[in-house]
């Protein structure tokens, strides 16, 4: 990966439907060696999908839950390969690598306590996670 793949995916997580042609304009390359390099980078798993960002206005606050949820990995487990994990499981909005006592932050919607639960389960039994703190958003 160089500097031009970097400027591609900063581009991309601005605006995941950024044209090829837009992007190569806004990097001085042509259409098609943008599109290759995207292809490329989706191949090589470093871009692994596009998703739509749903403003706080796009979800009725009166169904589901939306939660915080802290994740601590197991010492064995690399934190790349948790966040590809994490980033093909529909329920995480966003993870974020932070530092502290845990490695991970979870933003989470899911559609009440058993999709919840089955949430936690999946992150101890496949995600890797050692321990995880939960904390429930209100508004």
């Amino acid at each position: 990966m160089d500097a031009l793949d970097s400027e591609i995916i900063d581009i991309l997580r601005q605006d995941g439907r950024a044209s090829f042609s837009e992007i190569g304009r806004r990097i001085g390359l042509s259409t098609n060696a943008t599109a290759t390099r995207v292809r490329r980078l989706e191949r090589a798993g470093v871009i692994i999908g596009y998703r739509a960002v749903l403003g706080s206005d796009a979800a009725d606050p009166t169904e589901g839950l939306e939660a915080f949820i802290d994740v601590r990995l197991d010492s064995g487990r690399d934190s790349e390969e948790f966040l590809v994990w994490a980033q093909r499981i529909p329920e995480i909005r966003d993870a974020v690598h932070v530092t502290g006592a845990y490695d991970y932050l979870l933003h989470i919607r899911v559609s009440g306590t058993p999709a919840l639960d089955r949430l936690l389960r999946s992150l101890k039994n496949d995600g890797g996670a050692t321990h995880t703190q939960t904390r429930l958003a209100l508004r």
